[in-house]
């Protein structure tokens, strides 16, 4: 159905509107982040819109209703079911060690490529060190580049010992996929993933494409508390590429993340592959748990919610869908440093969730 076009239920909109809004509100008085925008998904596929603020601090525009954002490490999710898409086709072994795709590559101090895993590449069980760690500059990058960057620090620690968050992890997964499938990783999430489930406004920049195509919210960014606000929309987002470049809507991630949870990306065999999770630290909240490119959240009325969320210079996003199909995703457009801006954004998805 279009977005909105039909009214909802009674019980529906009583249940929902007051309360997303309200956090969204606050967000934007109480937190001063420039604006908020949400899309609420109940079990039947209706879907609300929400915004609060203003979409451009320069010219006072409104927010656009389901404006595109970039959306972060969302991107882990997409590159972790082309993996496991490659895994259920006998392309890939999920505990094949690395070097099986991309022989003699990863090596370095306490790293070696013959000792990880494509598991522990997607669940952050690798070690590797987290190239984002280190000062990168604002320009184009070879995704070789940033594994590079990597290779020159040592290893975290040994592989599968630990769990620790790395950027890195998935740069190797997207060159391994291009290097099993010979196609440019943008093509095949394009066709294994956009395509396929309809994503209408989600995509990866091509190389050298610092603009948002459709519709959006300026992203801004901000040194410390109180310094001003510089409005960062526009850059080469090359830096994230396999673990964050890609462009989407609120609307398009629940649609996303419901077609996943509901089995139409995955086999049921890597599916639950995927949702096996072990615990995980931050950037996650608190009893967060980490499978394949996938996390469970628990929500406060009880269970989980599967999703994963993204930070990205000038845009956060949380979310995540229910195994009854409810779906909720919230994106701002500032990354928060306050935590009690952050544990807002994440307390009104669990709200749109539980409510």
């Amino acid at each position: 159905m279009t977005m909105g076009a039909l009214a909802p239920p009674a019980a529906f909109a009583a249940a929902r509107p007051g309360t997303v809004q309200q956090g969204l509100n606050a967000l934007v008085h109480t937190d001063g982040l420039p604006a908020a925008l949400a899309s609420v998904q109940d079990r039947e596929g209706r879907t609300r819109t929400y915004t609060a603020g203003v979409g451009d601090l320069a010219t006072g525009a409104k927010v656009p209703r389901d404006g595109q954002v970039r959306i972060g490490s969302n991107t882990k999710t997409f590159t972790a079911v082309v993996v496991l898409q490659l895994v259920g086709e006998g392309k890939i072994g999920l505990d094949a060690p690395v070097d099986t795709y991309l022989p003699g590559l990863v090596r370095g101090e306490g790293i070696d490529g013959r000792r990880i895993t494509v598991r522990q590449l997607l669940q952050h069980t690798s070690g590797l060190p987290n190239y984002l760690n280190y000062d990168l500059q604002p320009r184009y990058f070879e995704p070789r580049e940033l594994l590079d960057i990597a290779l020159q620090h040592k290893a975290d620690f040994a592989p599968g010992t630990k769990w620790e968050y790395s950027n890195t992890n998935y740069v190797l997964a997207g060159l391994i996929i291009q290097q099993v499938t010979g196609r440019p990783l943008a093509e095949e999430m394009d066709q294994r993933i956009i395509k396929r489930i309809g994503l209408r406004h989600t995509y990866f920049p091509a190389p050298g494409d610092m603009t948002i195509r459709e519709p959006h919210p300026q992203g801004y960014y901000q040194d410390s508390a109180g310094a001003p606000l510089s409005d960062v929309t526009e850059m080469d987002p090359s830096w994230a590429w396999a673990a964050g470049q890609i462009i989407s809507t609120n609307s398009d991630l629940n649609r996303f993340f419901t077609a996943l949870l509901g089995g139409r990306l995955l086999p049921a065999a890597q599916l639950a592959q995927m949702r096996t999770t072990v615990p995980a630290g931050p950037p996650f909240a608190s009893g967060a748990r980490y499978g394949l490119g996938l996390v469970s959240t628990p929500l406060s009325c009880g269970g989980v919610s599967w999703g994963h969320g993204g930070s990205f210079p000038g845009y956060e996003t949380r979310g995540g869908v229910t195994d009854d199909g409810r779906a909720a995703n919230v994106a701002v457009t500032i990354q928060p440093t306050d935590k009690t801006a952050m544990k807002r954004v994440e307390s009104v998805v669990d709200t749109a969730l539980c409510r």
